[in-house]
């Protein structure tokens, strides 16, 4: 990391390596403080709420997932290859990086209104950052961009039904995987079977919402 680099992105990057290697209980603001080298007040000069640290830190992880979107579906051909490399790619984010992806769906910073920054929040405090106090789209809203790639490859798998509708029962179907994949549960009642790839489910969802693999 930086030292010299701004205050801001210091803390953000923190943040960023502490949910990764100990997951969302050791995002502490103090510990994120100490970690950065500042006191613990100075994080109030960017962020002011922990809530607003916390959206920052889980954009960078929204941002991370779209990158590797971006390269899953470019490495292979038809829409519905691309459609088994996003659902990959989204189940193993997910099992790669447990504490992110926990991060990026906790409900109250999905349902935020006011994203990393906002002065509506810190009322009181001292906010210093250029650009405080104006209205950021909330962190839900960082969904938006995957869901719309989505949709538009599984229009072009399906002809009939509605592809938005689709593609959310799609997205539902691979987001439960994930997680009761990391609990254990789904290898706990596949164990009959022997090793089960996870990849089998998500070829299993495409098939169930998708129509099998024709191809």
């Amino acid at each position: 990391m930086d030292p010299h680099s701004p205050l801001r992105e210091r803390l953000i990057d923190v943040g960023v390596e502490l949910v990764l290697t100990e997951g969302t209980a050791a995002l502490g603001l103090r510990e994120i403080a100490r970690r950065a080298g500042v006191s613990h007040g100075a994080p109030r000069r960017h962020f002011p709420t922990h809530h607003s640290l916390l959206s920052a830190i889980a954009r960078r992880g929204f941002a991370d997932l779209g990158v590797r979107f971006a390269a899953a579906s470019a490495r292979t051909g038809s829409p519905r290859e691309q459609v088994r490399a996003l659902g990959c790619a989204y189940v193993g984010y997910a099992l790669e990086h447990r504490g992110m992806f926990e991060l990026m769906f906790r409900h109250e910073l999905l349902d935020s209104e006011r994203a990393e920054n906002t002065g509506e929040e810190g009322a009181g405090e001292e906010v210093t950052e250029e650009g405080a106090g104006r209205q950021q789209p909330r962190l839900r809203e960082s969904t938006i961009p995957l869901f719309r790639l989505l949709v538009g490859l599984v229009s072009r798998c399906r002809a009939d039904g509605d592809p938005e509708v689709i593609a959310a029962a799609l997205w539902a179907n691979l987001h439960g995987v994930a997680q009761l994949w990391a609990w254990g549960s789904l290898p706990l009642v596949l164990e009959a079977h022997g090793p089960v790839p996870v990849e089998r489910l998500v070829d299993a969802a495409l098939d169930a919402h998708l129509g099998p693999d024709r191809s």
